[in-house]
C-alpha cells in the first residue's frame, strides 16, 4: 500500500470524527474522544500497510489526520448555517 492511499484513508476516516467534534462541547470527554479514537486505527493502517514509522512519513500523516477533523468540523458548521426548507 503506498503513502498516498494512507494518506486518504487517513483523511476518510477523520472526516466523521472531526464532524462529531465541532457538535460536541469543547475539552468534554466526547471531544477528546473524537479525536483520540481514530488513533488506534491509523497505527493498525500503518503497521499492515508497511509504511511503518519512518520519521518522514509523521508530517505527512498528521496533516491528514488535521485536515480531516477540520473538514468534518467545516461540513457541520456548513450545514448548521444551511436554512431548512419547509
Amino acid at each position: 500500500m503506498n503513502l498516498f492511499l494512507v494518506v486518504s484513508i487517513i483523511f476518510v476516516l477523520n472526516i466523521p470524527f472531526g464532524y462529531w467534534r465541532a457538535n460536541v462541547k469543547k475539552y468534554s470527554i466526547q471531544w477528546i474522544l473524537s479525536i483520540h479514537m481514530p488513533i488506534p486505527f491509523i497505527i493498525l493502517l500503518r503497521v499492515y500497510s508497511g509504511i511503518g514509522f519512518k520519521f518522514i512519513t509523521y508530517p505527512i500523516l498528521i496533516g491528514a489526520f488535521f485536515l480531516g477533523q477540520l473538514s468534518g468540523s467545516h461540513l457541520f458548521k456548513r450545514k448548521e448555517n444551511t436554512p431548512i426548507e419547509k
